[in-house]
């Protein structure tokens, strides 16, 4: 029989990270493998654990990312690349003194470092009813974007 942890029941506060596994773009782009991006994630963790600072646990998926842009009138290009997804839940356990802001912080530091290490453009975040992209300063996507 189990019973309910004290302390662990609480509000459910998903959050998501996205990173694309191939570094660059087109057939020559380097593909990162998830052995890659679980061991940046577990380093990422234990750095903030050993320092005493607030991190967030949660569980790598993979899959194929598929999108499409707008070409010349009528026409359009397409891709997909590979994906990893950090996916977890603030814990009322162990996070309960973490506002939403601050959570949204680990979130963007976490992105940034470990899309810095895969070499991505863009990184995708997503927590409780929100979502937004990061991108790398002074950086461009294939059709132009910047920050």
């Amino acid at each position: 029989m189990y019973q309910t942890v004290l302390n662990s029941r609480g509000e459910r506060r998903e959050f998501k990270i996205t990173w694309g596994l191939a570094e660059g773009y087109g057939a020559t782009a380097k593909t990162h493998t998830p052995d890659e991006v679980v061991a940046l994630i577990e380093d990422y963790l234990k750095n903030k654990a050993a320092g005493g600072e607030s991190y967030l646990t949660g569980t790598v998926t993979t899959g194929v990312v598929v999108y499409a842009w707008p070409q010349e009138k009528g026409e359009a290009g397409s891709g997909h690349e590979p994906n990893a997804v950090y996916s977890g839940e603030v814990s009322p356990l162990y996070n309960s003194g973490l506002s939403d802001e601050f959570v949204g912080k680990i979130l963007d530091e976490m992105a940034g470092q470990i899309g810095g290490q895969l070499g991505q453009t863009r990184v995708y975040v997503a927590f409780g009813h929100e979502t937004w992209v990061l991108q790398k300063e002074d950086t461009a996507t294939p059709t132009g974007e910047t920050v």
